[in-house]
Parts: structure tokens; C-alpha cells; sequence
């Protein structure tokens, strides 16, 4: 942080606001926070338009500021965006192309980076979204490289950040990146939340289902998902369904996005989740054979790989809730 001068964080409000994600911004930056003892961040909000402005919940919000405020910003937050079909307003596009052009700091929350993107001054680096929006937006911005199951992403001068929540996880990113680990603890101590969340938004996607429920590959699935310790493979779940191994490859991408077998592995560590949350006390060698892994280094393995966090990290924090009955909230935001 700079030492002569206060860092200035604008939020962006536009008709139609995302509520609860310009909420996380003023909750973060917002509040004095005297107790820290650091000179802390001078934030405003700005409107693309005149207002009143509606949000989400049925409020309406009044911004101080116009966008002339982007040019005295040190950090510019988009708070989502109300439409990602919806091109934004061109004199916002060009005040971030110039912020960015000074070197100020752009970041997102989930549907914002589709504002950073018309901008063009995302091209060619690693962005994130929520996970329902990944494929629409790497298909309009095909210069990107979305990673769809990120919390959050940070490229230096650009952050980008998943769903929501995950630009909590971000944001408090930004504090430590700003005054260290022990300012952020802090303030995630304040706000009742992890200062770090492990993993990616693979743990909260559902899993995906064919449309047709009376389908041979939705009867196969169901099968799998009965008996998920057998040593499944193409040439076995295909003559399970009747039809050969190149049709079974087929369908299983058109219903699901992926093969046969990474289809298995991730309906394993779905199941491996599922137990780790409800029996909390179960040996994970236990987990192993229910979920059908052949070993504890497999399913290590694959469970990091589907929702980048361990299996114990895993039951640490999403099996509590069984296990003290304690309120989720902290994590499952």
C-alpha cells in the first residue's frame, strides 16, 4: 500500500444492481475499521447512469459519485452485472480501458467479468466466473482462458472471481495482498468467514444428470451410481446399456460435457463428499471401498483434482455439520 496517500476502492452501481455482491464490496471497504491500526481504504461508489437505481430485493440505491470517480480510483470493483447479454454502457468501457491503461486495479465479481471482457482488457489472460456462466462466457470471448472452477483468480493488475460468495474470498485477497495475513485474519474474524477457502467451485456444482430420465445412459447411470466399487470401464458400461463403445462415448459427452470414465471418477468423489460430510466418523479406508477408489492415493488424488481440496480438508470443514451440528453458514455461502 502506498505510504503517502490513501488507496481509493470505487464500486461500481449500475440499474438493476446485484445486491448481495455490492454488499460484500461495502462490507469489506466500506466500514471504518479503526481497531487494525492501518490506514485504511477511502471507498465510493459511483453510477453508470442516473438514478435511482433498482437492486435485487426490490431497494433502490442513490451513488454519490458519477463515473468521473473511475479516474481517481486505485481499485475498481464490478459488483456483478445485471445481464451478461447485455453490453455495457460505452463510457464506462472507456473509463476502465483508461484506468487500466494507468495501472489502477480492475476486478469482478461472478457475472462483472463479462463488463471487464466488452472492455477488452481481459484478452489473453486467465478469468473466472460463476460456474454457469463459464462456457457462455469463453464462447463470446474466445481470447480468455476461463478456469470454471476457480474461487477467484488474480492476474496482478486484474482479479476475477466466481459466484457471489467467492468474491469474499477474493476481496479478502486483496487486504492481505494489501496489509499482510494478520490485517486480513482480522477482518475475516469480524465477518464471521474463513480468511482462506480451500478448494474451487467444483464443491458446490451440481453433478450432472441426462435430460431424459427414461434414457439407457440415465438407466446406467442410475446402475453406476448403485454400484460404484465395480471396476467400471467403456467396453463394460457400454454392454451394460446395449450399444458400443463409440455410442456410449457419444451420448455420455452430450449429456454431461465429459467421457465415461472421468464421469465415474467424479460420481466417486461425489459419493466420497457425500460420505465425508454424513458419517464423520467413518475410516476414510472404509470411504475408499464405498466410493469405489482402489486405493486411498487414488482417491486423494482424483478428490484434488475434481474440488482442490483433500478429502480430510474436505470432512474438516463440510462434515462438522454432522458431526456438532453447527451452523454452515461460514462455508456454505
Amino acid at each position: 500500500m502506498s505510504s503517502h496517500r490513501p488507496h481509493r476502492v470505487v464500486a461500481v452501481a449500475y440499474d438493476r444492481l446485484c445486491t448481495f455482491e455490492f454488499g460484500c464490496v461495502t462490507e469489506l471497504f466500506a466500514l471504518e475499521r479503526p481497531e487494525l491500526g492501518v490506514d485504511w481504504y477511502r471507498f465510493s461508489v459511483c453510477a453508470i447512469e442516473r438514478g435511482p437505481l433498482r437492486a435485487a430485493g426490490g431497494i433502490t440505491v442513490s451513488a454519490p459519485h458519477t463515473l468521473a470517480m473511475l479516474d481517481r480510483a486505485d481499485t475498481i470493483i464490478i459488483p456483478g452485472w445485471r445481464d451478461p447479454d447485455e453490453l455495457p454502457p460505452a463510457a464506462l468501457l472507456k473509463k476502465l480501458r483508461a484506468a487500466y491503461a494507468r495501472g489502477a486495479r480492475l476486478c469482478s465479481i461472478c457475472s462483472g467479468v463479462f463488463v471487464l471482457a466488452a472492455a477488452g482488457i481481459v484478452d489473453d489472460r486467465t478469468v473466472t466466473t460463476h460456474w454457469r456462466y463459464a462456457d457462455r462466457l469463453q464462447q463470446r470471448y474466445p481470447a480468455l482462458r476461463v478456469q470454471p472452477d476457480a474461487l477467484y483468480v488474480d492476474e496482478g493488475q486484474i482479479l476475477t472471481s466466481a459466484g457471489s460468495a467467492a468474491g469474499l474470498d477474493m476481496l479478502l485477497h486483496l487486504v492481505r495482498r494489501d496489509y499482510g495475513s494478520a490485517v486480513a485474519n482480522r477482518v475475516a474474524q469480524r465477518l464471521v468467514v474463513p480468511p482462506h477457502r480451500e478448494g474451487g467451485q467444483a464443491q458446490f456444482v451440481p453433478r450432472p444428470m441426462p435430460r431424459d430420465g427414461s434414457s439407457r445412459l440415465a438407466k446406467l447411470m442410475d446402475w453406476v451410481r448403485q454400484h460404484p466399487a465395480l471396476p467400471h470401464s467403456v467396453e463394460s458400461l457400454a454392454a451394460k446399456a446395449s450399444m458400443s463403445s463409440r455410442t456410449l462415448q457419444r451420448q455420455f459427452r452430450d449429456a454431461t460435457a465429459m467421457g465415461p470414465y472421468e464421469w465415474v471418477v467424479r460420481e466417486r468423489v461425489a459419493i466420497a463428499r457425500d460420505l465425508l460430510e454424513s458419517r464423520p466418523d467413518l475410516p476414510i479406508a472404509r470411504v475408499v471401498e464405498l466410493a469405489g477408489f482402489g486405493s486411498e492415493e487414488s482417491m486423494r488424488r482424483h478428490f484434488r483434482r475434481v474440488t482442490r481440496t483433500s478429502p480430510t480438508a474436505y470432512r474438516k470443514k463440510f462434515g462438522a455439520r454432522e458431526s456438532t451440528g453447527k451452523s454452515p453458514s461460514a462455508h456454505a455461502t
